[in-house]
């Protein structure tokens, strides 16, 4: 498989870079959690990134790879298909 190194931008892995394994496609995924264990022995932390574009080229304005940013909220949002019902509100 191959890797590509992406860096990562805010939270507590703010410029670092790492060796993402990529897809099927050629891009690294979505959504990158990392999880990082309690030091009482508690459940795990999870730290989440979000795959964004890295910048764009100046004539054409192509893209020039991906970064990850922080995403300090720890919630991924969920697909929203056209099937599905809305979600409840609670009272």
């Amino acid at each position: 498989m191959r890797s590509q190194p992406t860096p990562f931008e805010g939270g507590p892995m703010d410029g670092r870079v790492l060796p993402i394994l990529l897809g099927p496609t050629g891009h690294p995924p979505r959504w990158y959690e990392i999880p990082v264990p309690a030091p009482d022995g508690g459940p795990p932390t999870v730290l989440l990134y979000e795959r964004v574009p890295a910048g764009h080229s100046k004539r054409l304005g192509l893209q020039q790879g991906w970064k990850y940013t922080y995403t300090p909220s720890g919630t991924k949002p969920t697909p929203r298909w056209p099937w599905s019902k809305p979600p409840r509100k609670s009272p």
